[in-house]
């Protein structure tokens, strides 16, 4: 017999200004609390009527009728004025020519080589650590995933971790999630103080990538990083990528490996220093594997509980928590019209929080990972499904893993007593107001 799936429109709705300020009050909360209303659930945003996909079967038909439901709407636009149309906030019209293009950059063959300058880089942004420091987690862990994500896409430059990019892009993210969690047209465009920098960034970041493309294609060498391969990356006709094109994947690169990664490296420090007995469980197999060294590619084969770490890190706190979809045309979802040009709404965070899919939803429990290592699609998607899917998943999770194993396998993370850890939004989750000691273990 078919599911019957539920529409309805949340309760609570302001004149004019509709679910906007409970929305932008408490937006986890929210988004997540919306399935008790109906599996499809229309909200008011100001002017704009929305529809948030609640159920994982309403996402998986969302995610995988890709031409139905294209990328852009409420979160996507607001997107596209920094990726441009890279591979993340491209349509589809323009998607599979580009997703072919640089599919063989994050091929399985690559990963070996990437990972390499990922471990460098994190012993090299870890090694002026000291016994007692206390630390801005967030901060510390944006530090290493921008110097790892430089590093692997322009491996020439002298010194890639110290490319002028850290700055710019702490200011676009922050400005990209105002820009998300201000759903009222026009705000964005008011010249504030905030509005001001974040252009300023946006046209410095975009002067440094012209810079460094200009630079290899003078050069003409291959260099085994991400840039070399979209100045080599050709179509089915022959044709490259344009400048243009080739600044809009970079900067997509930049955002999904450096803000992402860091995202989920902070919230591990948070729920590895509240669950001690999964931590000391966790110190037990990098002892065992590692002594004491730095984690290489080739281990993490032998590090399964850091693996589920990492997995269910991403699985409570997605760093994207919430994207859009636009419907191309007037389309069915779960048996429900949904009017061309209309945006749907679907938060990882909501579905990886259901508890009729994960029992106990809000424990950190990176054991469930032993006995639900394939979930059904639509219940857990960090990296998105279907041909949309992030196509550098294992590349951040690799990130992710060998950063965990390093750092745990030397250092003790503990949060500052009476502190209180909240997610603030920027372009992603990350926990603030966060800082810690750390405390070299004993090698």
């Amino acid at each position: 017999m078919p599911t019957t799936y539920t529409s309805a429109t949340a309760p609570g709705a302001l004149p004019l200004l509709g679910h906007a300020p409970a929305f932008l009050r408490r937006p986890l909360e929210f988004v997540a609390g919306l399935p008790a209303h109906g599996d499809l659930v229309r909200l008011r945003l100001g002017p704009l009527d929305v529809y948030v996909a609640c159920h994982p079967d309403l996402v998986r038909q969302l995610l995988t009728e890709d031409r139905t439901y294209d990328k852009g709407g409420l979160v996507l636009d607001k997107a596209r004025e920094v990726f441009g149309d890279g591979l993340a906030t491209c349509p589809a019209a323009a998607h599979r020519r580009q997703r072919r293009m640089l599919q063989p950059a994050f091929h399985r063959d690559r990963l070996p080589g990437y990972a390499a300058m990922m471990a460098e880089e994190i012993a090299g942004t870890t090694a002026s650590w000291s016994d007692g420091d206390v630390v801005d987690v967030p901060a510390a862990m944006y530090r290493l995933t921008t110097a790892v994500t430089a590093r692997c896409l322009f491996a020439a430059h002298e010194r890639a971790g110290a490319l002028p990019v850290h700055d710019s892009m702490d200011v676009i993210t922050r400005g990209v999630g105002r820009r998300v969690m201000m759903p009222l047209p026009g705000t964005d465009r008011i010249p504030t103080p905030g509005n001001r920098r974040f252009r300023r960034a946006r046209q410095d970041l975009k002067e440094v990538t012209r810079r460094l493309i200009a630079d290899y294609r003078a050069a003409g060498t291959d260099h085994n990083d991400l840039l070399s391969m979209l100045l080599s990356a050709r179509d089915e006709d022959g044709r490259g990528l344009t400048d243009a094109e080739i600044h809009d994947q970079v900067v997509t690169f930049l955002l999904a490996g450096m803000e992402t990664t860091a995202a989920t490296l902070s919230w591990a420090w948070t729920l590895l220093a509240a669950h001690p007995a999964i931590r000391d469980r966790l110190h037990a197999e990098l002892d065992t594997v590692l002594d004491g060294r730095p984690a290489r590619h080739e281990d993490l084969p032998a590090l399964p509980l850091t693996a589920r770490v990492v997995t269910e890190t991403l699985r409570l706190y997605p760093p994207v928590w919430i994207l859009s979809r636009v419907a191309a045309a007037d389309a069915e979802l779960g048996g429900h019209r949904v009017p061309a040009g209309a945006t749907i709404l679907f938060s990882p965070y909501l579905l990886h929080r259901r508890a009729d899919v994960f029992a106990c939803p809000a424990r950190f429990d990176p054991d469930r990972w032993l006995t639900n290592t394939r979930p059904s699609p639509g219940t857990y998607a960090p990296f998105g499904l279907g041909a949309r899917r992030c196509i550098g998943d294992v590349f951040g999770t690799t990130e992710a893993a060998l950063a965990i194993a390093t750092i745990a396998a030397r250092w003790t993370v503990t949060p500052t007593p009476g502190r209180p850890v909240r997610p603030t939004r920027s372009s992603s989750l990350s926990p603030r107001p966060f800082t810690a000691t750390l405390a070299r273990r004993p090698w």
